[in-house]
């Protein structure tokens, strides 16, 4: 039984992922990287990780391991796409923040950036919250995408305008546990 389970998922690996964008070792190399700038950065600070579930939580719990300072680590979840897969233009929020941030460093942690606006949604709403300050870490950063301008100060990798799973990415919630990041065509897995 087990046997065909990991054949099955095997299967649908190399039939979907039409090329690998970015590899595991490249991935965690940029990670340790983003991390030693941001321990560098927030030195002395009172640092709090913000992630939006779920797809960073994968680079969330890789970066929060690599930084060598005291930090927080709090949740948000926000929906801004529909069923067919485009952004919509509606940001709903789903989970807020457990604990305040007022007076705290405030760092968001996300998995890709595209056409930005989601994240100016979520940068108004904790920027009304009083942080003593609040920036940006993206692993990815697909910035043909991109309709508003943002403050992006840790950016992982630029990417191309291509539909992307793995590393926390997902195509209708599968892909996320793939160690690497590779390109799929939604228009074949829709069939």
């Amino acid at each position: 039984m087990e046997t065909s389970r990991h054949d099955s998922f095997e299967s649908l690996i190399e039939h979907s992922i039409k090329e690998i964008l970015l590899t595991e070792r490249e991935i965690q190399e940029r990670v340790r990287e983003l991390a030693e700038e941001i321990t560098r950065d927030y030195r002395g600070a009172d640092l709090v990780l913000v992630s939006v579930l779920r797809g960073a939580a994968f680079f969330l719990a890789d970066l929060a391991r690599q930084i060598r300072l005291p930090l927080a680590i709090d949740f948000m979840a926000i929906s801004s796409y529909g069923a067919d897969y485009e952004h919509t233009g509606v940001v709903r929020l789903i989970k807020d923040l457990e604990e305040p941030i007022q007076g705290k460093h405030v760092l968001i942690v996300e998995d890709i950036i595209d056409t930005g606006l989601t994240l100016q949604y979520l940068l108004r709403l904790l920027k009304a919250r009083g942080p003593a300050s609040i920036e940006i870490c993206t692993l990815l950063d697909k910035s043909a995408r991109r309709l508003v301008q943002l403050p992006i100060r840790y950016r992982g990798f630029e990417i191309p305008d291509r539909f992307v799973v793995g590393y926390g990415l997902d195509f209708e919630q599968r892909f996320r546990n793939l160690p690497f990041i590779g390109v799929i065509e939604v228009e074949e897995l829709t069939r």
